[in-house]
């Protein structure tokens, strides 16, 4: 039972959201928000991120209030840095409980990415229920630490079972930014949003929140490749790599190349794209499988357990999406990409089976879940 000083008396249900860090971590955290309030415009929901990470900015641009922790990741190798992640993880375990203590929620729930740890955690020791949403096919230390406490794990894919105890384990899909089911009526106005022709077709290039080293060298080794293509290169390459690859595309003369950092109308890049190129992360794939068109998919080496290759296989194995690997990217990325642009068959076909695997609604589902935990 939760003890008394925790307990909620208010008339409105209260959710704390935890998580963040990528961008794949932070819409869906988002789209959950959006289908509680659509559910019950009442509910009551505080956001908890990490300090100084995407999610201090996209949050409150979408209309909720968030609470920063000071945590940071390990880093892999031996290092004297460690001391002070430890040091923030104490710190942010003592302010997460503060957190849910002022505002005492009915549920908490976590998405995954630094904060989820700290706020789950001390959530699950006060008593109050926790819900997880694992997004990948492979399921992080993190998640399943957490899980041991949690009264309920929303997932998307099948064969969870051996991560997860099988009673908790509910299958919703991943929550995605919007439906995309009106992307072909947007398509003239997409292609103008973006300055496109509409001759020639588009390569939909996309790395990220925060950009992919091994599809941003591929792009910028094949510059001359890029601009003597007869198709179009909608690129975007994550803040980091920006401004050096602006420079790149405007001393090339690359008329068919439009470079941006970040994309926030991506309902119109996916209708503007014929393909699209991407990382592999458990949300882009979600949206990638309502956006049913023939997907090349680069998973990064750089998480956890390599668990976006295991999301891209999923795809993969079922002719849904091809796979190239992380290291090979950068010498074959262009190529593939251009010879997926002259074979139609095989784009219908990826197209066909990539629809088969989309997940509608996940965002209600999951929301449904949280406001049954709420109730109890």
């Amino acid at each position: 039972m939760r003890e008394k000083k925790y307990m909620n008396l208010q008339k409105h249900n209260r959710v704390i959201i935890s998580g963040g860090g990528t961008g794949g971590h932070i819409f869906p955290a988002i789209s959950i928000a959006n289908a509680l309030r659509k559910i019950e415009p009442e509910t009551e929901i505080l956001f908890v991120g990490a300090e100084g990470r995407m999610e201090m900015e996209k949050v409150p641009a979408a209309g909720y209030r968030i609470i920063g922790l000071p945590v940071a990741g390990l880093y892999r190798s031996l290092s004297l840095k460690n001391i002070s992640v430890l040091i923030k993880l104490l710190k942010s375990l003592n302010k997460a409980k503060k957190v849910i203590r002022e505002f005492g929620p009915d549920v908490v729930v976590g998405v995954g990415g630094y904060a989820s740890g700290p706020v789950l955690s001390q959530a699950g020791r006060m008593g109050i229920p926790t819900l997880i949403q694992e997004q990948n096919s492979y399921a992080g230390v993190t998640n399943k630490l957490l899980a041991k406490r949690a009264a309920a794990i929303c997932v998307a894919y099948e064969g969870m079972g051996k991560y997860f105890p099988s009673a908790k384990i509910i299958k919703t899909g991943n929550p995605v930014r919007q439906n995309f089911d009106n992307l072909k009526s947007l398509r003239d106005e997409a292609l103008s949003f973006f300055s496109l022709k509409k001759e020639f077709p588009v390569v939909l290039v996309l790395g990220g929140s925060l950009g992919a080293g091994s599809i941003n060298t591929g792009m910028s080794e094949n510059i001359d490749k890029l601009r003597d293509s007869e198709c179009q290169w909608l690129w975007q390459t994550g803040k980091y790599y920006f401004e050096n690859v602006r420079a790149l595309v405007s001393l090339s003369f690359s008329g068919n190349i439009s470079v941006h950092d970040f994309i926030n109308r991506m309902d119109y890049a996916y209708s503007a794209a014929d393909i699209i190129v991407s990382r592999a992360g458990a949300g882009t794939i979600s949206e990638l499988c309502l956006v049913g068109k023939p997907v090349i998919l680069v998973p990064s080496p750089n998480v956890a357990e390599d668990h976006q290759t295991r999301n891209a296989e999923a795809l993969s194995t079922r002719d849904a999406a091809l796979l190239i690997s992380d290291n090979v990217a950068s010498k074959t990325l262009v190529d593939e990409a251009i010879k997926l642009l002259s074979d139609k068959t095989k784009r219908e076909t990826l197209s066909d089976n990539i629809l088969k695997m989309a997940d509608r609604d996940a965002d209600i589902r999951i929301a449904e879940e949280v406001l049954k935990l709420a109730r109890k």
